[in-house]
């Protein structure tokens, strides 16, 4: 498949990384072509890797991934619906694995109030690309957990989110070959809400833990 991603910072590399090494054709986008960052990931990660601009990922992935700050999503996907055309990413499926943290305060980062309770960026996402099939996943774990879940003893779970069926079927599948097992269908879009209100938690957790490398495990 061609996938692309959209950021070079850690968890756009460790996604990116991952899915070139299970022989995916994957671009990472950042705002210019030839970012040091971006050239460097696609130096290292084998030939079935490249980079360019935002526009450039969006283009050419089947499925994009969105692995950028979340005070940033918007702007971005806003820009980037006009320079690439409503038409390119029509029924294009978009994976958003992040979270809407204002990292100008200090940590633990707190929740942009714009989006959080009744609204969620997985929902402003689904607006900024309404011909697109936005799906939300991945927000809840670290980014190397992300595609190596057996960092993690024993088995743990992952959530998705979005509004259509077959394209939470398709991420289902990239998730399954990082190793995940059955992830949880928690509905729509706006169940983006609940995980991203995850994220205060996680960050705790974190402190408390001191390492990035846990998860949730649900039981009934």
């Amino acid at each position: 498949m061609k996938i692309g991603i959209l950021g070079t910072g850690a968890v756009g590399k460790s996604l990116g990384t991952k899915l070139a090494s299970l022989g995916h054709e994957v671009k990472m986008g950042s705002r210019e072509a030839g970012n040091a960052a971006g050239a460097a990931w696609a130096k290292n990660a084998g030939g079935k890797a490249s980079e360019g601009t935002f526009a450039d990922a969006a283009d050419f992935g089947e499925m994009v991934f969105i692995a950028l700050r979340g005070d940033v999503v918007l702007p971005v996907l806003k820009a980037l619906a006009k320079s690439v055309g409503a038409k390119k990413v029509k029924g294009k499926i978009f994976v958003d694995v992040s979270n809407p943290l204002d990292v100008s305060k200090p940590l633990p980062f707190p929740a942009l109030p714009e989006l959080t309770n009744t609204n969620s960026l997985g929902e402003e996402v689904q607006k900024a690309l309404p011909d697109s099939l936005v799906v939300k996943a991945l927000n809840t774990v670290n980014c190397e957990v992300m595609v190596n879940p057996s960092l993690v003893n024993g088995d743990s779970d992952l959530f998705i989110c979005g509004n259509d069926a077959g394209a939470k079927r398709k991420v289902v599948d990239v998730l399954r070959s990082f190793g995940w097992t059955d992830p949880i269908d928690l509905g729509d879009i706006t169940n983006a809400r609940g995980t991203e209100s995850l994220m205060p938690i996680w960050m705790r957790l974190w402190g408390y833990f001191k390492t990035p490398h846990f998860n949730f495990k649900m039981v009934k």
